[in-house]
């Protein structure tokens, strides 16, 4: 079930209303609605993987409730490391099996050797990278002691399941999620219409930008050798919109829907193409992801302890797995490797905790030397982008080329006039986001103290545009297929 679709429109009021009017407020009975309806949302993708995430949920459950009643440390560790390995398994199986068992075949082929291995024709389980990283900072939080493991099945499967964040995120922390799952709820009006703002931005973010920048991005990039260097640069910030409107839009509606049912999910963008350095683009940039990657390999492999060589070794090491984690596909990890290039300076100088506040707070527009650092970092993040888009490496080292072999006219007026509708409401879009940079989401204030009818004005206009630049066809966010 897409967020985007008429379905999504008619299921979530009817778990909104049975939640707040149907339960009697009864937290179990609130909490086992929730679990019913994640598993719902589930199954509307493919009921056979629901197998695989109910599987998930028992192995961690059970595992952590053996950690937690273990008379001994041997004993602990048995059950840690059997979580660790059968759910990396899984993930392995499913997600990576394929590309081993093909770069093998390809490896061998080059020294004269024909091997023809098993292939698994069977489709990547839906969110099955976000559910099993929940699951895993569980139990690696029970085994280093700093959380019990939770006795209630149904409040630890909706931690694991719940439906706003099961299939993209962001990736919750039992920490910061279980206790509001077992705390008690009053409705908020005020959270609720908060919410609905924030839903609001996010389906303006991917139907109105990420859904028109991707057919542009599509045709450039299926068909690149039949545009100039001009055009291709072109694509290749429309990719860049496309996912950010497509990602970040789908966390705002995750976060917004999350804070209809009185839970506050963790934030997973704060305007990272504002950042004027690599480092403060990944302090911004899917940020549970990257919280979780420092606190459950960077750390532990020593983190910036050990001086430069350790901090160069453990930012390559996190940049390439997060590449890893995205898909099994060379070119993800090109892309992370770039992005562990891109930020070697600021590791090296010790200079990549400098940009710590949003950009020109409290200001209307940046310094001449903030534009011109932000115009760099989104330049960086652009040409990494051609990597993580295209099909494979050498599509990817083609397009490059194509670049600079093909610059072809960058006349303004000329390219402004082709592409002029998006164009246009990408600028409209990123000066909405620039104003409301300092805000959890860009209109979380805006409007807020003008009159009635001139805010529900600019609340209809958002909703005019979304079903007047709706492409007409259904397009599944990105991150789905990791």
């Amino acid at each position: 079930m897409l967020f985007n679709t008429i379905n999504f429109a008619i299921f979530l009021p009817i778990v909104f209303l049975l939640y707040w009017f149907g339960t009697n407020k009864n937290l179990k009975f609130q909490n086992a609605l929730l679990l019913v309806a994640s598993y719902f949302f589930y199954a509307c993708w493919d009921w056979r993987f629901m197998f695989l995430l109910m599987f998930s949920t028992l192995l961690d459950y059970f595992t952590g409730l053996k950690m937690q009643d273990a008379d001994n440390q041997k004993r602990k560790k048995f059950w840690f490391w059997l979580s660790i390995i059968v759910n990396l398994g899984f993930l392995g199986v499913f997600k990576y099996y394929n590309f081993f068992a093909e770069s093998f075949t390809e490896a061998v082929s080059r020294i004269g050797w024909q091997v023809s291995p098993l292939m698994i024709k069977v489709i990547l389980p839906v969110g099955i990278s976000f559910y099993t990283f929940h699951g895993l900072s569980y139990v690696i939080d029970i085994y280093k002691d700093r959380i019990k493991a939770e006795r209630s099945f149904v409040d630890y499967a909706v931690f694991v399941s719940f439906f706003p964040l099961l299939v993209a995120g962001p990736i919750e922390r039992a920490t910061h999620l279980l206790p509001q799952i077992k705390k008690e709820k009053t409705f908020d009006y005020a959270k609720a219409v908060d919410g609905l703002r924030q839903i609001l931005w996010g389906l303006f973010k991917k139907i109105v930008i990420a859904d028109n920048c991707a057919e542009l991005a599509n045709q450039i990039f299926n068909n690149s050798v039949d545009y100039s260097g001009s055009t291709l640069v072109l694509g290749a910030i429309f990719f860049t919109f496309q996912i950010y409107g497509d990602f970040s839009g789908y966390s705002d509606i995750a976060l917004g829907t999350a804070r209809l049912f009185g839970i506050e999910l963790l934030r997973n963008f704060a305007f990272p193409y504002f950042s004027r350095d690599i480092a403060e683009f990944w302090r911004r940039w899917h940020i549970s992801l990257s919280s979780w990657f420092k606190d459950y390999l960077y750390i532990p492999l020593g983190g910036s302890k050990g001086g430069n060589w350790m901090r160069i070794r453990n930012t390559f090491i996190i940049f390439i797995v997060s590449g890893f984690w995205h898909g099994a596909n060379w070119t993800f990890i090109a892309w992370g490797f770039l992005n562990a290039l891109f930020i070697m300076p600021s590791i090296i100088m010790q200079t990549n905790r400098n940009n710590l506040e949003i950009v020109a707070k409290e200001k209307f527009l940046p310094t001449f030397k903030e534009l011109l650092q932000m115009t760099i970092t989104f330049g960086l993040a652009v040409f990494a982008w051609i990597f993580f888009r295209a099909e494979n490496i050498g599509h990817a080292l083609q397009y490059v080329s194509g670049i600079f072999k093909h610059p072809g006219s960058f006349l303004l007026l000329g390219i402004y006039w082709k592409y002029k509708t998006i164009i246009t409401l990408i600028s409209i879009f990123m000066l909405i986001e620039w104003f409301g940079r300092e805000q959890q989401y860009a209109i979380a204030s805006l409007g807020l103290k003008w009159k009635k009818p001139l805010r529900y004005a600019m609340y209809y206009a958002i909703i005019i545009a979304i079903f007047y630049f709706a492409t007409g066809k259904e397009q599944q966010f990105i991150y789905f297929q990791f």
